[in-house]
């Protein structure tokens, strides 16, 4: 049995199937297979993403052996045609969540957003990071580290200016998370532990 993710980019086509595993393996009796379908950025994952779930879904042969889809996404980037009144972060994810789902109309389908980026997870573990960079995280919670600075742009600037080398996404990232604690983000993260919460939850229903 498996889950399919679906997400948006080669960092988190390396890494966070991985990372995910790492957290929900030891809470199950048996392990489940993560299977990744990378996009091309959010564009391409939102315009493909309902035909995509239904096909896999509804496949008479492999459709059988998946949990669920799960579909993955910054918050920072994607626009969605949001109604009147529905404002704030919170609000915002509640309504795009269910907007997507709506589409698939499948109950093995589910999407969600990393808080305002898969960077933030990185956030919760300061020991990560070179000394010169941990000096400069800020002290508030990782998902609250927002649009007007979002994670991975923090990253960029911190590394820039103290360390005098780059943040190279699909570089560095990969190798963080493949050193990130997921009990330790599950813990500072309440948006992940949101996901990581369904995710045992729906593989504990399918045996």
């Amino acid at each position: 049995m498996k889950f399919v993710l679906f997400v948006e980019g080669h960092t988190e086509r390396k890494a966070i199937g991985a990372f995910l595993k790492r957290w929900l393996d030891p809470q199950l009796q048996s392990p489940v297979g993560i299977a990744t379908v990378r996009y091309n950025g959010y564009g391409d994952l939102l315009r493909d993403v309902a035909k995509r779930a239904k096909t896999m879904l509804n496949d008479p042969r492999d459709g059988r052996d998946i949990i669920a889809v799960v579909s993955l996404l910054d918050y920072y980037g994607p626009s969605f045609p949001y109604p009147r009144g529905v404002d704030g972060t919170d609000e915002r994810c509640r309504w795009a969540k269910a907007h997507l789902e709506s589409r698939v109309d499948d109950a093995r389908f589910r999407h969600f957003f990393a808080i305002h980026e898969f960077e933030a997870w990185l956030l919760s573990t300061p020991s990560l990071f070179p000394r010169e960079v941990q000096r400069h995280l800020p002290r508030q919670a990782p998902e609250t580290v927002n649009t007007n600075t979002p994670p991975k742009t923090l990253l960029r600037e911190l590394y820039r200016l103290h360390t005098g080398r780059n943040y190279k996404e699909t570089v560095n990232g990969p190798d963080l998370f493949a050193r990130l604690n997921p009990v330790e983000a599950y813990g500072r993260c309440p948006n992940l532990k949101a996901l990581l919460d369904d995710l045992f939850q729906l593989a504990q229903a399918a045996g």
